[in-house]
């Protein structure tokens, strides 16, 4: 079975959730035997534009196709998406796979042109999110959301909630296949301590990328009500925000315990993770957080808001508060960083449970079946 993959930014990478997920899919089914295309954007990494995006050919096994984009907010996605439906369009493919809901605004190309079945994998109601509400952005990927209901010969979510929001508002079933989690190798404070002063436990962790609707904002001003000798580490890029960016940093710059670190992967990821105290994650909206689930699988004692995309996620294996509450997450935070006892009960069940529950073999093999379908 010949498979294209197309609405990711590029793998390798970590620009993204869904960067993680089109990787981890591909790599496996190339395992299995599968003949798999990535259609990578072109243009500079969406987190660090200092980062240097490698010209490949073949990533492990997968093809992988460059794809012409035009590098601009609201662009990017758009061209690359069209340009890559073309080539797909004239590719050996048998299964499309769409992810993300901007990128199948070019289903109909696919569907109308040539007798290849499309699978879409919704990985957020992505026009609600805080860059696009408004305007021209918000209404083209409701289009494509509508196009992938219409013409879509299978959907995949990554949550009961979502799942619910196609039903009731399309009378169109989906199938819900949650995202995986890698057990990890953990790592001592090594660079994080050279680069940062950082050591185990010394630091509350926020991971991820630097959006409206990720809520750090919620977490850097309840943070400095609190009278604690513990760090805010955040880590991650800005994604088309700069000027939220430039909010955060006037909202920390009287609290020198907050540290920016940038976008961070491998070793330096690692060691974050691996030696927080908490981590805290205050979104708004997300689809299924591969933070999150990283950040268990660490052993890592979390607390997020209570939006039903996380608390699906840690059950009741770590704690929560009111979204978009600060008070709530003010007293959440003081409460774990004055009872070691509960962060260390919750780290010994958290990381056995997400390994157990969320697992990329399990995800795969439900994604082939619905491919066999």
């Amino acid at each position: 079975m010949k498979i294209a993959f197309i609405g990711h930014k590029r793998i390798p990478s970590r620009e993204g959730g869904v960067e993680v997920v089109v990787e981890e899919l591909a790599t496996r089914m190339v395992t299995l035997g599968y003949d798999v295309t990535c259609y990578n954007r072109s243009g500079k990494h969406a987190l660090d534009k200092k980062n240097k995006i490698e010209n490949l050919k073949k990533y492990k096994g997968v093809k992988i196709k460059k794809v012409f984009t035009i590098d601009k907010k609201g662009l990017s996605a758009m061209t690359s998406s069209f340009f890559g439906t073309i080539k797909i369009l004239f590719s050996g493919a048998e299964i499309v796979h769409y992810h993300a809901e901007g990128s199948c605004v070019m289903i109909p190309i696919i569907k109308f042109l040539c007798n290849k079945k499309i699978i879409v994998t919704i990985h957020g109601l992505d026009w609600q999110r805080a860059k696009w509400k408004d305007g021209f952005a918000s209404k083209y990927i409701k289009l494509g959301e509508r196009m992938a209901v219409k013409y879509a010969d299978e959907i995949i979510v990554l949550s009961e909630h979502i799942k619910k929001y196609f039903k009731d508002n399309y009378n169109r079933n989906t199938h819900f296949i949650p995202n995986g989690v890698n057990k990890p190798i953990k790592k001592n404070a090594n660079v994080i301590k050279s680069k940062y002063n950082l050591e185990k436990d010394s630091y509350v962790l926020f991971l991820g990328r630097l959006v409206p609707e990720k809520g750090i904002h919620y977490l850097i001003n309840a943070f400095c009500q609190i009278n604690t000798d513990k760090k805010l580490v955040i880590a991650g890029g800005a994604s088309d925000t700069n000027s939220y960016y430039l909010k955060l940093i006037e909202l920390s710059k009287n609290n020198k315990n907050i540290i920016f670190t940038g976008f961070v992967q491998g070793e330096l990821l690692d060691e974050l993770y691996s030696n927080a105290y908490i981590y805290v994650l205050p979104s708004d909206l997300e689809g299924m957080p591969i933070s999150l689930l990283e950040a268990m699988s660490y052993g890592n004692c979390c607390l997020t808001s209570n939006i039903p995309e996380c608390t699906t996620v840690i059950g009741n294996k770590g704690f929560t508060f009111t979204k978009g509450n600060v008070i709530d997450l003010k007293n959440k935070l003081e409460f774990l960083l004055n009872n070691k006892y509960e962060v260390t009960e919750i780290r010994k069940k958290s990381e056995k449970y997400i390994l157990d529950n969320y697992n990329w073999d399990n995800v795969v093999n439900s994604t082939l079946e619905i491919y066999m379908k």
